[in-house]
């Protein structure tokens, strides 16, 4: 049986230009990749966005989409260009000029995991490389822009909120912030994916919820942002970055002692921001 692409959750009837995307929440861990991998399941997960999902789920109840990752980031990751193949991992495979990313081994296939540990031993085929950009990484695009459209046809704008989480070291030797460290870094490529009304709106929303919010350091959007953000079009685009020390055992990858408190704040986030745009909005005649 062959494995769905992604799992999309849709709202019983659209209310909200927002959409909202989890591509790094997925936890399907195919037999012939654990075989493979020289890491145990455990630590293939450490790259894994684990639960974000959930944290979002009362999207389609707020009468917005979510689409989600079937596969691990491990695996294939989302938040990459589909040509971003590491010539250290995908045999045949020439490089393409300087990227930082895929010198990391952080390419559309990954070739290690948080904290640089390789991911194989040896290198995979460009056969198998290109099978799960065609088979996995192109169909969630195609699906999030049709959503991204569907939402800007009805309402004249839209709003992608991209989702995801970071380790809570990532901000250790974070400097921007002298009081608190922030629990949310919101992303907007500086001002390239999104007008500064939606980031404000945005923030005021996660702040209202009494969560600590920065932007754009350290995690400024990646390929989604930068490929679906077109504010001039009215296509506005968010990454949102979530501290997993709030929500997560870090250690376990399980839904830690404060899951429960954060999901709940996180419903009233997600409801703001399924209002977001909505006073701006043109909406179509149904």
């Amino acid at each position: 049986m062959r494995q769905e692409a992604f799992i999309l959750h849709e709202p019983e009837r659209l209310t909200s230009c927002a959409v909202f995307s989890s591509p790094h929440s997925g936890r399907h861990y195919p037999d012939s990749f654990t075989r493979r991998a020289r890491l145990t399941p455990l630590q293939l997960r450490l790259s894994e966005d684990a639960y974000v999902d959930r944290l979002y789920a009362d999207a389609p109840g707020q009468g917005a989409p979510l689409l989600c990752a079937v596969m691990p980031r491990a695996w294939l990751d989302l938040n990459r260009g589909p040509t971003e193949m590491d010539p250290a991992l995908v045999q045949g495979v020439r490089s393409a000029g300087l990227n930082p990313r895929v010198a990391a081994g952080l390419g559309v296939v990954p070739r290690v995991v948080a904290e640089g540990m390789p991911i194989y031993t040896g290198k995979i085929t460009a056969a198998d490389a290109q099978a799960r950009v065609a088979d996995f990484h192109l169909p969630y695009h195609d699906t999030l822009a049709g959503l991204i459209e569907t939402a800007r046809r009805r309402f004249g704008i839209a709003v992608l909120f991209d989702c995801h989480s970071m380790p809570s070291d990532a901000l250790r030797s974070f400097a921007g912030v002298r009081s608190r460290r922030p629990e949310i870094v919101l992303g907007d490529r500086y001002g390239a994916s999104a007008a500064p009304w939606v980031t404000d709106a945005t923030q005021e929303a996660f702040e209202a919820a009494g969560f600590q919010v920065a932007r754009n350091t350290p995690f400024a959007g990646g390929y989604i942002t930068q490929r679906h953000g077109r504010p001039q079009r009215g296509l506005h685009a968010v990454q949102i970055e979530i501290d997993r020390g709030l929500y997560l055992d870090e250690i376990a990858i399980a839904p830690g002692e404060g899951y429960p408190e954060t999901l709940t704040r996180m419903q009233g986030v997600v409801a703001a921001l399924a209002r977001i745009g909505l006073a701006e909005a043109r909406v179509a005649a149904e």
